[in-house]
């Protein structure tokens, strides 16, 4: 979609945003960009100065490759164009396919910068210097050169994908993670997406031939990784160098998260990507993680709190208000901005992708926090979680897939502490109320199982809980169990309460 944002433009002389990524007289930090398009040397040729070569592989991108080419190139063409998506959706290689094309235009140069790093864009520059041979007082930046040459009417037409000098005759095309940054400097913006089905399997098999042969489990693949370029790529050199069929590729997928998340961590060589920069698609996001927990801290902790739930269908009016709800909108939008999360279109629902979901737990686990973050999800979900009265029916069953990821044991002789057993009751209740019966009893088990271990056998808590289970017993026909368990909480109840007690009373 060919998406005009010059409404959404702002004044980047000096500009600070939310990711605190900085625009100070043409300069940027803590971007990527890249560029196709065009300067011209004294003898009239163009120059092409892109440091990678044109990717054979390319599939796909149609409808995007032709709204850059019509905005770049076209009538009425937009100064600044920014490709904006999710690590590893595939914004450097459709800017490489527009940097290849701009080479058969007449009179157009391309100049492709890397912004990867100040320390990267000041090699870059300093290397246009010397291929042009620009002339500098030794006193200047290299930036200030090449941005000054830009502007000059000596380049001629050009492109490029970084220093955004504010003249010449030239566009600029950027990729980057992060919407405040596309929206606060670029003319349009493109949003880049996972690949369709078709396109998905056409790459595939472009880089795994052999794939065609196994349909069934290239297709159910493909939906595995989400369609994701750089995913696809990663899988394809992991089955090509190992000699892996995609059905066990498939099945090293399905085990476990851990070794989900091992696959997804490889590193594997690609000559259409920077060196310095993380081919893993694991990796990729992980390097985002930490930029939003270094820029933004109550983002870090949402991003934590949702990496122990489900990443699919999440309540907005069940993720905590940390702080204030302004604090938690402007969380929820640099999340958004980083497409780490998708809004559904009643606005209050979202989803976070499956395997950045992998990556986050990942994160987690990495800085050592998986058992603290997990306790405050578990308190806050407490906190928020309805009884089993019907008139809450529409929020607990909202909430009923998260509470259950969330106090779902994953490490071997884990067990759950009061909240979660807290939890889990009122959880197997509600199960039990929506007809859920099996799963209600296993639930009430477990938490019985753990109260019989860490709670007196007359304490309260531990009595409710064997109630509500043998009221699943019965429910599921399991009536002699229903009965001795009952028998076993009146007697108990029998002898610290007087016979006229309501709680009595209820369990005869």
């Amino acid at each position: 979609m060919c998406e005009n944002a010059r409404d959404q433009r702002r004044d980047v002389s000096h500009n600070q945003f939310r990711d605190q990524s900085i625009i100070n007289q043409g300069w940027m930090r803590d971007i990527h960009y890249h560029l196709p398009h065009p300067p011209a040397r004294a003898d009239g040729a163009p120059h092409f100065l892109v440091p990678f070569p044109e990717n054979k592989r390319f599939v796909g991108r149609e409808n995007i490759i032709r709204c850059l080419k019509d905005g770049l190139s076209g009538e009425g063409c937009a100064r600044s164009i920014a490709i904006v998506g999710l690590g590893g959706v595939g914004k450097t290689q459709v800017a490489l396919q527009i940097a290849y094309h701009a080479r058969t235009l007449t009179s157009w140069s391309v100049f492709w910068l890397s912004a990867l790093s100040m320390a990267a864009f000041e090699q870059a520059c300093t290397e246009m210097v010397e291929r042009l041979r620009l002339s500098t007082s030794g006193i200047e930046e290299t930036k200030q050169v090449v941005k000054g040459y830009l502007e000059s009417s000596t380049s001629g037409r050009w492109g490029i994908y970084t220093y955004l000098p504010k003249n010449g005759d030239g566009c600029i095309l950027f990729t980057t993670r992060a919407m405040d940054v596309a929206q606060a400097i670029a003319d349009d913006i493109e949003e880049l997406e996972e690949m369709s089905d078709v396109e998905a399997k056409a790459f595939l098999q472009k880089l795994l031939p052999s794939s065609s042969a196994e349909e069934e489990a290239m297709t159910e693949l493909l939906r595995r990784l989400t369609y994701l370029p750089l995913a696809i790529s990663q899988a394809a050199a992991y089955m090509k160098r190992s000699k892996t069929p995609v059905s066990k590729y498939l099945s090293f997928l399905h085990n476990a998260d851990k070794e989900a998340i091992s696959l997804l961590s490889r590193e594997f060589p690609d000559r259409t990507r920077y060196s310095e920069s993380r081919h893993a698609v694991a990796m990729t996001w992980l390097i985002s993680f930490e930029q939003i927990q270094k820029h933004d801290e109550i983002a870090a902790e949402l991003l934590s709190f949702l990496s122990q739930i489900e990443p699919r269908a999440v309540p907005q009016s069940m993720l905590p208000r940390i702080r204030s709800e302004e604090s938690f909108v402007h969380a929820v939008g640099t999340l958004y901005g980083y497409a780490f999360l998708y809004r559904r279109q009643d606005g209050e629902m979202m989803d976070m992708h499956s395997l950045v979901h992998l990556a986050a737990q990942e994160w987690v686990r990495n800085g050592g926090n998986t058992k603290s973050v997990k306790r405050n999800v578990v308190s806050h979900l407490a906190t928020v979680f309805q009884s089993d009265d019907w008139v809450n029916r529409e929020v607990w069953r909202k909430y009923m897939p998260h509470v259950l990821k969330a106090i779902q044991v994953s490490e071997e002789g884990a067990r759950w502490e009061e909240e979660e057993c807290e939890l889990g009751y009122w959880a197997g209740r509600c199960l039990q109320v929506e007809g859920r019966i099996a799963e209600a009893v296993e639930l009430l088990q477990y938490v019985v199982k753990v109260q019989e271990t860490t709670l007196a056998e007359n304490h309260p808590d531990r009595l409710a809980s064997q109630h509500a289970l043998a009221g699943a017993y019965e429910a599921n026909g399991q009536v002699k169990e229903a009965v001795e368990l009952l028998q076993h909480v009146v007697y108990i109840k029998s002898k610290i309460m007087a016979p006229a007690h309501p709680s009595r009373q209820n369990c005869v």
